[in-house]
């Protein structure tokens, strides 16, 4: 998706967000598809829920591996994984374009992870290729879901010169 006088070309990125968490309330389900399907179905996100461990499974310890291993198994060896996590490169709008950009160009499948309530396990912090702080505050897993897809628009507008995001 190289950008070819503010437009990105022929080439296209597809984005793979797994969640963990399942059964969101119908209005941030709602919310979350406003902003995906804007998308052109080129540079398509795709959703993947991985279910939330239940509490009486153990540890959080525990919890945390049992989730790892079912978001590791949702990957491929070459895909790029971008980890939201608090402590991640706190991209603004023209940044996240650019990665948009230079994710493109790398030729990879690109995968975004939102963890549970609990955070990740650290096999999935050291899988990851770069680390994205959506914030410094603390949201509603499903709400950064919402935020997420509106950013990745919002930086979608901007590489194509979409009048959504107004400098």
């Amino acid at each position: 998706m190289a950008a070819t006088n503010g437009r990105f070309d022929h080439q296209q990125l597809k984005i793979r967000l797994i969640a963990v968490g399942q059964r969101q309330p119908a209005w941030l389900n709602d919310a979350y598809l406003r902003f995906a399907k804007r998308l052109p179905k080129r540079d398509a996100i795709t959703l993947i829920e991985v279910p939330a461990q239940n509490r009486k499974t153990g540890s959080v310890d525990k919890i945390l591996e049992l989730e790892a291993d079912k978001i590791l198994a949702q990957l491929d060896r070459d895909d790029w994984l971008v980890v939201l996590d608090e402590h991640g490169d706190n991209w603004n709008t023209l940044e996240l374009s650019e990665r948009l950009s230079f994710w493109a160009e790398l030729g990879r499948n690109v995968v975004m992870l939102i963890g549970g309530a609990d955070g990740l396990h650290s096999r999935c912090l050291d899988r990851a290729n770069e680390t994205f702080a959506l914030s410094r505050g603390t949201y509603p897993h499903g709400l950064v879901r919402v935020m997420l897809a509106e950013q990745l628009y919002r930086a979608w507008s901007v590489v194509n010169g979409h009048p959504y995001h107004r400098a």
